[in-house]
Parts: C-alpha cells; sequence; structure tokens
C-alpha cells in the first residue's frame, strides 16, 4: 500500500509539533494550557462580580460584557504567561532541561496526533465513505486515526454539551454491530413450547 498524502500530512504535523514542543520544553507546553485554563476560571468567576461597575460606565449591556470578559481573561493570560515563561526558562537551564525537552518532543507528538484526529472526525462525519478520496481511505494511518478518533469520543464525559451528538455522528458512521434476524422460511413451524412439567401424584 502507497504513502499517501493523509500520511505524509500526519508525519508533518506531528513532527513539526513536537519540534516546537522540544524547543519550549514539556513544562512550558503544559503550563502554558493550565494558563488558559486558569484564565478561562479567572473570567467565569470575575464577571458577575464585574459587569455591574462595568455597566455603570458603559451604556451598551454587550458591550460592558465584553469589556469584562475579554480585560480578565486577556490580563490573567499575560500574567501567568509571563510567570509560566520565567519557571520554564529556569528549568531549561537546570541539568533537567535534556529530561524536560524530551517529554516536551513527546508531548508535542502526541499534541500533533490529535490534532489530525480532530481534523481526520470531522471530515469523516463530513464524507461519506462512498465518496471518499483514495488518498485517504487507502491511507495507512486510516486505520490508526480512525480508531484514536473512537477513543476519544468514547473517553468524552457525558455531562459535556455537545458529546452525545459526537457520538450519535460516530455511530453513524459505522456498520451495525448486530443486524436483526432474518425471518423465518415459509412453511417453517414454529418452534415448539418448551414442556410443562407434570404435577407429581400424592
Amino acid at each position: 500500500m502507497p504513502v499517501t498524502y493523509l500520511d505524509i500530512g500526519l508525519a508533518v504535523i506531528m513532527l513539526i509539533s513536537a519540534l516546537l514542543a522540544m524547543v519550549r520544553g514539556f513544562v512550558r507546553e503544559v503550563l502554558s494550557i493550565a494558563s488558559w485554563g486558569l484564565a478561562a476560571l479567572a473570567t467565569w468567576w470575575a464577571f458577575p462580580r464585574l459587569l455591574p461597575l462595568a455597566q455603570t460606565q458603559v451604556s451598551n449591556e454587550l458591550a460592558a460584557k465584553a469589556i469584562v470578559i475579554a480585560g480578565v481573561f486577556l490580563t490573567v493570560l499575560v500574567v501567568v504567561s509571563l510567570i509560566t515563561i520565567r519557571i520554564s526558562d529556569a528549568i531549561l537551564d537546570s541539568k533537567i532541561g535534556v529530561l524536560d525537552r524530551t517529554l516536551g518532543f513527546a508531548f508535542g507528538l502526541a499534541r500533533g496526533l490529535v490534532i489530525v484526529v480532530v481534523a481526520f472526525a470531522f471530515f469523516t462525519w463530513l464524507v461519506p465513505n462512498t465518496n471518499r478520496p483514495d488518498w485517504v481511505a487507502k491511507a495507512k494511518s486510516y486505520a490508526l486515526l480512525d480508531s484514536t478518533k473512537d477513543w476519544l469520543i468514547e473517553k468524552l464525559p457525558q455531562d459535556i454539551e455537545g458529546s452525545d451528538i459526537l457520538r450519535r455522528l460516530n455511530r453513524s458512521q459505522q456498520p451495525a454491530a448486530d443486524a436483526a434476524a432474518p425471518p423465518a422460511a415459509p412453511g417453517t413451524a414454529p418452534a415448539a413450547p418448551p414442556a410443562q412439567p407434570q404435577p407429581r401424584r400424592p
């Protein structure tokens, strides 16, 4: 089976992601993700508390909400990112810098795979099996991407909005596991009911 565009794209994206993560280091990559999550949590906590103050200064309600959300999110993100850079630089210059870069390379490979799997999932939902080009259907990485996509979807928490929709879309692309039983042939006698136990005589 020849190498297709999908295989090449997967390898290139994973390699670029791995090299970027190796340069930045594993700690910085993880803390960068954490900084986005912390900024989102801070925005969620501060929004109802700062919105009344913003509404006293801005008459437009939509503009007041946008200012509060953008202001809190960007402020927290910038501050945490500066702290992250300081911590990451200190680790990279220490004795465990090589280990940090090695773990970063592995993290980048996994991140690149996830990026391609997400794109592959949307492609398979939008394009039926019969309409998929050969460079997708005959790719060596097709089985890997498909199995990883199924695994990621099944691992989604039940309480996340839209997770049930993703699962239904995924199942709609797969053949039914259990086919319905074929009807009985004409003239076939129905199965005899089980014999009833005879009452025991006294």
